[in-house]
């Protein structure tokens, strides 16, 4: 019955989303970006639906007072495809740090240059990097959210933490709060699996860390900060989802994590 539901709702995802791209991109093109946004922002409530209706995955958001009024770094764990999307209804007008690659999906592509994201070269160095910090520069004054993976790619949940440097440099040179986040989706979506499991789950938004700290201070209380929130909720997913399947990552971290608590 699992892998039905998840057939069922992997099929209705992208049914959804390529039935969307068909029937909106004229108005997506045709409108101002800002209104254009409210597309893909509609699309994420749908796969929240969807989720929940085929496969009874459900998640609640802590901690929303948290983002600032003006703009800022969302800086989120990594787990799933669920946390590329997932957060867009609740930001007001974000903008991405994504692989240039991705610009070159037919139509996909369009979207996000319409949305002003800033493409990167991951083996860029110098002068490319500069005109990153630059772009990232001139979305930051017009208020909208920089979101930003500090782990740089999906991680399993549980897994040791492998955090990139590359945050610490956008802190120290953009001047904004950093706003961290904490989840499991990867516990009910995993990373290159098309399985999909039953659950509730977390999404914890921690309170921003303010500008002004020494990059290398910063880096370690980002860490810690959203590593202790993570574990928490790691123990709160196990407890609260008895019998979902857990991967040996977060099998081995919850024992860990539990020992530590025994004694």
């Amino acid at each position: 019955m699992l892998r039905l539901r998840s057939i069922l709702f992997n099929t209705a995802f992208y049914l959804n989303l390529i039935l969307r791209m068909i029937v909106l991109t004229p108005i997506y093109f045709l409108v101002p970006r800002k209104l254009a946004y409210e597309i893909p922002k509609a699309w994420a409530r749908s796969n929240h639906w969807l989720m929940e209706k085929i496969v009874g995955t459900t998640f609640e958001i802590e901690g929303l007072e948290n983002i600032p009024e003006s703009g800022c770094i969302f800086a989120p764990k990594h787990q799933s495809f669920w946390d590329t999307y997932a957060l867009l209804p609740n930001l007001k007008d974000p903008v991405y740090i994504l692989k240039r690659e991705l610009t070159w999906i037919p139509l996909f592509g369009w979207y996000v240059a319409k949305q002003r994201m800033i493409p990167v070269n991951r083996s860029a160095r110098g002068k490319v990097m500069l005109k990153v910090m630059e772009r990232a520069k001139q979305e930051m004054a017009q208020g909208r959210e920089l979101i930003i993976y500090p782990e740089g790619t999906r991680r399993a949940p549980g897994a040791e933490p492998e955090y990139r440097y590359g945050i610490a440099r956008l802190y120290r040179d953009l001047q904004v709060p950093v706003v961290p986040v904490a989840m499991h989706p990867g516990l009910f979506w995993p990373r290159r699996s098309t399985m999909r499991y039953p659950g509730h789950f977390k999404v914890r938004i921690l309170p921003a860390i303010q500008p002004g700290l020494d990059p290398d201070v910063f880096f370690k209380q980002l860490i810690d900060v959203t590593e202790k929130a993570s574990d928490e909720l790691l123990l709160d997913a196990a407890r609260d989802n008895p019998s979902l399947p857990l991967p040996p990552t977060a099998v081995k971290r919850l024992a860990e994590l539990q020992g530590t608590t025994a004694h």
